[in-house]
């Protein structure tokens, strides 16, 4: 049975059993604990929390989910997945446990013709949790399981929470017995590769405090009505339904590894582990790569955008490891595209965009591979030239870190240089660096915003938005909360500390922050016997995407709740904002006019006067490019385009063209803001000029790189923009007087007087280099003697780098002869640094001494850091007070020697 069908037959099971289909969220959503989204259940939690209430009372969805934490375990185990599809059953407070158990048993075990998986029932098995009595009962009266068949596990295997407060419950896992040629028998206690997990009914009943591991925390007690969570893993039932050993052979991970093995020297499944290893690695972050680009991510230095970059990384690095040096990813990124378009479109319509990416990142990274085979080769030399044939661990973990080398691939790289590697080394500092980030990602974690205060607000319906068509109108106040809480009434109290006071309205003609536009600010003030009554509104933000909440300071009298009163937004902040709205769709059709229809937006932020827009594009914008793209802005300004707005339902719109920021999720229902046509159509929620000549002259100031593939503009519109070309000008013109020239004779004045400061630079600092190496040749002649060694330590002149002290070193050691020597340099530089170099010469190796281990002598005197080689090394220190002691220093541990 293929992958599409068994989706399908889960979705019809559950939607003939009255459950309403729910589409997959993003892979990326706005909670403050999830990089990606882990689980079924995730867009659910607001309705198990009880924040809000669930628009029905069965529902199903096959979700896309992401698990990175066990990305190193990825093809070495039978069944982990980085990308994996959950199918799930959720009922809010109707059935529970005894309408799980049916439902999930019936599907597994109806004949195929009847709509099931027709799985044989012998060799399913159930766990429960140790004191679920009702639940063991209910597997032998529903589906006849044995009591043998159905074991009792703990809270680590069968307590449900999502680790941070939030609601839990105890849970029953379904196992499907593969047979003895899979492992022992014993059922899931004795071992989980022959008996498979394949569905997990989560009775979520209670709800959970802090605690530190799955099976340490406080029950806080029951919630208030009782829910079923459910998942059941797409991928793994496609194993088994299919007749494969692993999840990596089923009918849609299997076409990248036959794509690879068509290329390889070395097959797939010919008894080299390590190899098939490495094809699994490609055919699942394939995978994996092109669902989360498609959710709008490129890849970068952190979060998500790390996380993307490195299984980018692990497919180029797997791929050569497999001895396949051409590129893989256009046709990895055309498989996945393939196998994966039937049950997801998006892959299809978005491919162009998506295999750019990828593609790009394959390029960036084989660039990269060459610099750190550089860094290997000098490594291997001087573990050679240091008399060891093992490669320091310190050295690994340095090719790991800064160049994304894998162990394996080092290993095979020192074993062709006859060299062996600190293996241990190296794991003991990934176990540090692991340590140092679970620490980090443990101190972020944090329980779910509490909203359940809202929650009645938020069932009586959403805020009307009136501000599309005014600035002020009269409202209703709905709720009043301080610090979160419900209170009757607010008043202003002079000398009291800040609360955060919010105020809940029925109708409000303030835009909230969303879509890259902060929010309006104003006033809201009393009306009738409470006209005295004033709160400055300071921010508005959305609450469960229905509820506007304006945080407000009181500044006189009071509010009651139910009080009539007057919401008026400040006219000038909404022009300048709208300007700035308006502009940055401006900048967007300019961008994609001159670049082409690959610069797609990546993020925006705009505010009266100013806007920020982030779009993927390789590399930095030309100076014609950038000329080009702020005359096609301006040129549409001064066109004067009508701006129009309209509904219309999702497919329509996104048919006749308009823009969408990837990764955003869109009711059925959008709204389109066309400017001039053709020139510019989006889906946007925003506020807008009327036409396009109010935004005002539009300034780009700069472009600059936010992450790998994403480019930055910034600019200023309206009179904001004016008065930056009048600062401009001024200065212009302020030059132009101080040089005598005419404003268009400025620049070539400028480049004629920095060409001849630059010349003069060189001239002072070649007299310097000349001064200096006179002082480093008396140096020589008048080194002293420490006991067998000939030493020069000493403090050179002010200003000169540590560049400069390692070519002096080199002079003054060739200076010194065959005999012992050890030459010692330290320098006045700026900011009251002090940069030291020390050079050994090999007859003072023989000694024993040693210029990586002379140079901490240094350090320890200047409080500064260093490191290098045994010939050479040098180090960074502070306090120009500490020479005379660090020289003294070095010469007492020579001495020692």
């Amino acid at each position: 049975m293929q992958t599409h069908e068994i989706r399908k037959r889960f979705l019809d099971h559950f939607v003939n059993a009255g459950h309403t289909e729910v589409p997959s969220a993003s892979v990326i959503l706005d909670d403050p604990n999830l990089l990606f989204v882990n689980a079924g259940m995730v867009q659910f939690v607001p309705f198990f929390l009880g924040q809000r209430t669930p628009p029905w009372d069965r529902a199903t969805s096959v979700q896309k989910c992401i698990r990175t934490p066990d990305i190193d375990e990825v093809g070495i185990t039978t069944r982990h997945n980085t990308f994996f599809q959950m199918a799930g059953n959720f009922s809010f407070g109707d059935y529970f446990k005894a309408g799980a158990i049916e439902l999930a048993w019936t599907l597994l075990t109806n004949p195929v013709g009847q709509g099931g998986y027709g799985f044989d029932p012998e060799r399913l098995w159930a766990t429960v949790y140790l004191d679920d009595d009702e639940a063991a009962a209910l597997w032998q009266d529903i589906a006849g399981l044995p009591p043998d068949r159905i074991q009792r596990r703990g809270m680590a295997d069968n307590y449900w929470s999502m680790g941070i407060p939030g609601p839990c419950g105890p849970s029953s896992e379904i196992y499907y017995d593969r047979g003895p040629e899979y492992g022992i028998e014993g059922g899931p206690e004795a071992n989980e590769d022959r008996y498979i997990e394949i569905w997990n009914l989560v009775f979520m009943q209670n709800e959970r405090g802090e605690g530190t591991s799955k099976d340490d925390f406080e029950i806080l007690g029951p919630l208030p009505r009782k829910n079923i969570d459910t998942g059941m893993g797409v991928e793994r039932v496609a194993c088994l339904l299919q007749g494969v050993d692993n999840v990596y052979e089923t009918d849609l991970l299997r076409p990248a590894i036959d794509l690879m093995a068509a290329r390889a020297p070395r097959g797939y499944s010919q008894g080299n582990h390590g190899d098939d290893v490495r094809y699994r690695i490609i055919a699942d972050h394939s995978r994996t790569a092109a669902i989360i680009i498609s959710d709008g991510v490129s890849p970068g230095n952190e979060g998500r955008g790390y996380v993307l970059r490195r299984l980018l990384r692990r497919i180029i690095r797997a791929a050569k490891l497999l001895g396949v040096d051409d590129p893989v990813m256009a046709d990895l990124m055309t498989v996945v595209r393939d196998a994966m378009g039937p049950s997801y479109p998006e892959l299809v319509g978005d491919f162009d965009r998506i295999q750019r990416i990828a593609v790009a990142e394959e390029t960036a990274f084989n660039r990269t591979l060459a610099s750190g085979s550089r860094l290997f080769d000098d490594a291997a030399r001087a573990t050679k030239a240091s008399g060891t044939d093992v490669l320091s661990g310190t050295d690994a973990f340095t090719l790991h870190d800064t160049y994304g080398f894998p162990i394996e691939l080092t290993l095979e790289m020192a074993a062709e240089a006859d060299l062996r590697v600190d293996e241990e080394g190296f794991r003991g500092l990934m176990a540090e660096q692991r340590r140092r980030a679970k620490a980090d990602a443990a101190a972020r974690k944090q329980a779910h915003a509490d909203l359940s205060a809202y929650r009645d607000l938020v069932d009586a319906g959403p805020t009307q938005f009136t501000g599309f068509d005014e600035l002020s109108t009269e409202a209703r106040i709905l709720g009043i909360f301080v610090d979160g809480k419900r209170v009757p009434v607010v008043a202003h109290e002079p000398g009291t500390s800040e609360s955060r006071v919010e105020f809940i309205l029925d109708r409000t003609p303030f835009y909230a922050e969303s879509g890259g536009q902060i929010a309006d600010e104003g006033s809201i003030g009393g009306t009738g016997a409470s006209e005295t009554a004033r709160a400055a509104v300071t921010d508005v933000q959305k609450i469960a995407k229905t509820l506007w909440a304006h945080r407000v300071t009181v500044e006189s009298g009071e509010f009651v709740e139910g009080d009539t009163i007057v919401a008026a937004v400040d006219p000038r902040w909404r022009h300048g904002a709208t300007q700035g709205h308006s502009g940055t769709h401006m900048v967007h059709a300019a961008l994609r006019q001159v670049l082409g229809p690959n610069a797609v937006q990546a993020g925006s932020l705009n505010r009266p006067g100013y806007l920020r827009f982030d779009f993927n594009w390789q590399g930095a914008l030309t100076d014609d490019q950038r000329t080009q793209i702020e005359e096609v802005t301006n040129e549409a300004v001064e066109a004067d385009f009508e701006v129009h707005s309209f509904i219309t339902d999702l497919e329509r719109a996104k048919a006749m063209g308009a823009m969408a920021l990837f990764g955003e999720a869109y009711p059925d229902e959008v709204r389109v803001v066309e400017i001039g046509g053709p020139f510019s159509l989006e889906l946007c929620g925003g506020t807008h000029v009327r036409n396009s000549a109010q935004i005002g002259p539009v300034t780009i100031l700069g472009e600059s790189s936010v992450g790998s593939g994403v480019r930055r503009v910034e600019a200023y519109v309206g009179l904001d923009s004016f008065r930056h070309l009048a600062k401009e000008r001024a200065l212009m013109a302020g030059l132009a007087s101080t040089l005598k020239v005419p404003s268009d004779e400025v620049p070539g004045r400028v480049a004629n007087l920095v060409e001849r400061l630059r010349a003069a630079e060189k001239e002072l600092d070649r007299l310097r280099m000349a001064n200096a190496r006179a002082a480093a040749a008396n140096a020589a002649a008048g080194a002293e003697e420490i006991g067998k060694v000939r030493v020069v330590a000493q403090r050179m002149a002010g200003g000169m780098s540590a560049g400069d002290l390692r070519s002096l070193v080199g002079d003054v050691r060739g200076k010194l002869g065959s005999g012992p020597a050890v030459v010692a340099l330290l320098a006045e530089g700026d900011d009251d640094a002090v940069p030291y170099v020390v050079a050994v010469n090999p007859a003072a190796q023989d000694l024993g001494l040693r210029a990586d281990e002379l140079v901490k002598q240094l350090g320890a005197a200047l409080n500064g850091r260093g490191g290098g080689k045994a010939d050479l090394a040098q180090g960074s220190g502070k306090g120009a007070a500490g020479i005379d002691a660090a020289l003294a220093a070095i010469r007492a541990e020579i001495a020692r020697r």
